[in-house]
């Protein structure tokens, strides 16, 4: 039977009981209604709600995509699950510990900092230009695992063979390395301290459509031989429906639908999903929107975000917050699929 779902409706195996779907082991990381708000400055006491009342599951060994358009919250809500942001509300609970209640700067030190690792959107950025690429990949190491010394030498070379860098390129620095091959230093670097989550933010935007496949591949590869969980953060629709398992589609802050990839892909429940399909070249015609994205500062509580863009809105659309709406291993946030689920119940 299908169900108006809470916040632990997110699409995920074990998301209501008695939904049809069969109940899996406890996740490695969920989160429930996470919430990040950042105050504006001449706002008079105004907030930016970048994100606000998210809730999903990664499985050990899952893959889940992020994807929305610009400014949707995609990366603020990874840097909330690396635990880089400190969130305004919710809990993030990773292998049984709450662990969004300690403060970004003590999680930092802590042990568990090594299991969840992110790798950033520009490879070059994201990179000490004074460091060498062995030093990179060795920072976290010395900070986390406390290696030195040959122990240390013998690590950094494994995992540059792990990643297919050339042992020639370690001495080199930043500016002496290609894209790709600053890419597979930061992959590298995450990978170093053997995390159990593995945080994507846009990893092959910056690079070449060429290098960019063999990226993927690679990281493809690393998270079946290592059982990695992948956490996959990207405005390419193609590469999520070829990388991860199940996605979540984002927009202003939230969660409007979450599912198997295949599935999403392929039947859409909502209409802002619909389109950002349609934008794929040979999905049929393209769905135009309507009008501007609602402000994410202070956004109405009782409308749909979607409302005013959305090509098959109504009026209540304007009065009435849809719940995400839970169809077995599925779940959307709109009321057009609220009321067909309640035409069928």
């Amino acid at each position: 039977m299908t169900r108006v779902a809470t916040f632990s409706a997110d699409g995920h195996r074990d998301a209501l009981p008695g939904d049809g779907a069969p109940a899996s082991a406890e996740p490695l990381l969920r989160v429930e209604r996470l919430r990040k708000f950042f105050p504006i400055a001449s706002g008079r006491g105004s907030q930016l709600h970048a994100v606000d009342d998210v809730s999903l599951t990664v499985g050990r060994g899952e893959s889940l995509g992020l994807v929305g358009e610009s400014g949707c919250g995609k990366s603020t809500l990874a840097r909330l699950l690396a635990r880089l942001h400190d969130p305004t509300d919710g809990r993030i609970v990773f292998d049984g510990s709450d662990i969004g209640s300690i403060p970004a700067s003590r999680f930092a030190r802590r042990s568990d900092r090594a299991r969840i690792q992110m790798v950033f959107q520009d490879p070059t950025d994201s990179l000490n230009p004074r460091f060498t690429a062995a030093d990179a990949i060795a920072e976290p190491l010395k900070l986390l695992d406390r290696l030195q010394g040959e122990a240390l030498r013998v690590r950094v070379a494994e995992l540059a063979a792990q990643v297919g860098l050339p042992a020639e390129l370690l001495p080199r620095y930043p500016h002496q390395l290609s894209g790709g091959q600053k890419a597979r230093v930061g992959i590298a670097r995450a990978l170093s301290v053997r995390p159990d989550l593995l945080i994507l933010d846009e990893p092959t935007a910056a690079l070449d459509v060429s290098v960019q496949a063999v990226v993927l591949q690679l990281l493809e590869r690393l998270r079946r031989e290592l059982g990695l969980s992948l956490i996959f953060v990207s405005h390419d629709l193609n590469v999520v429906r070829l990388l991860t398992e199940r996605v979540a589609v984002m927009y202003l802050g939230e969660i409007v639908e979450i599912g198997p990839s295949e599935q999403v892909f392929r039947q859409p429940l909502h209409p802002y999903t619909r389109a950002l399909i349609s934008s794929i070249p040979g999905q049929g015609p393209r769905i135009r929107l309507q009008g501007e994205a609602r402000s994410p500062i202070d956004p109405p509580a009782g409308a749909c975000r979607f409302h005013g863009r959305c090509p098959e809105g109504q009026d209540r659309c304007g009065r009435e917050k849809p719940r995400l709406v839970s169809l077995e291993v599925r779940a959307a946030a709109c009321l057009l699929v609220a009321k067909q689920v309640s035409s069928e119940g």
